[in-house]
């Protein structure tokens, strides 16, 4: 009687076929789903505010539960800080990129300021306006706002170079940027990506208007 043949042992999987993903794959997809945990819980503090945000609603838009939530963050706060912080970065990355172009310092001032304009109609850089650091404790907020003291140089330094080099007016650097900054970070205020124009069409208006003034060419000055 002919005995069964015992089975053979599987081939060693390959590491390319292995179930478990390398560790930079999953770092990255890690990565991935923290930003969008912070990105949606940027939204929902753009609509609602931080004090009427709660995580089961972020786990909720998410379609995940809150104890998932809780791999990628370590609370309400923690989200806040990273939000403004990602915003805030964007707005001195995209400075700082502008100042090393080519051009006057008033091209250069006019391209700063409409992607600033850009990053304020976004989720991290609208949060930066309409939430900021105050909910945040004592540290974090002074964190914050080197951030923020820093970016006002940026633009300082771009207004005294105009100045020198005679393509922006004689005026104060420090009430200038004021104005200026002040002015745009008030479009993420009441910025509505359904409106009519987009943040495009925002931009370039705002920036002519502050930039030009009101006053038409055709009356005397």
């Amino acid at each position: 009687m002919r005995r069964p043949r015992a089975a053979r042992p599987a081939k060693a999987a390959s590491a390319s076929s292995s179930p478990w993903a390398p560790i930079g794959a999953r770092e990255h997809m890690r990565a991935m789903k923290r930003e969008a945990v912070l990105r949606t819980a940027a939204q929902i503090f753009n609509e609602k505010g931080f004090h009427a945000t709660s995580l089961d609603e972020v786990a909720e838009r998410l379609h995940i539960t809150k104890p998932t939530l809780y791999y990628y963050v370590k609370n309400k706060d923690e989200i806040l800080f990273e939000c403004v912080q990602i915003g805030l970065q964007l707005l001195q990355d995209a400075i700082h990129e502008v100042g090393q172009s080519g051009g006057t310092a008033f091209d250069k001032l006019q391209a700063a300021m409409q992607q600033y304009v850009h990053i304020v109609t976004q989720d991290f850089g609208m949060c930066v306006i309409r939430v900021g650091e105050d909910p945040l404790p004592p540290e974090s907020r002074r964190q914050l706002r080197r951030i923020k003291a820093a970016l006002d140089q940026e633009i300082r330094h771009l207004i005294r170079q105009g100045i020198d080099e005679g393509s922006i007016a004689p005026c104060d650097p420090k009430l200038a940027a004021f104005t200026l900054m002040g002015a745009l970070s008030w479009i993420g205020r009441w910025y509505d990506p359904k409106g009519e124009l987009s943040a495009q069409d925002i931009a370039q208006q705002c920036c002519g208007l502050i930039l030009r003034g009101l006053q038409s060419p055709n009356v005397p000055r």
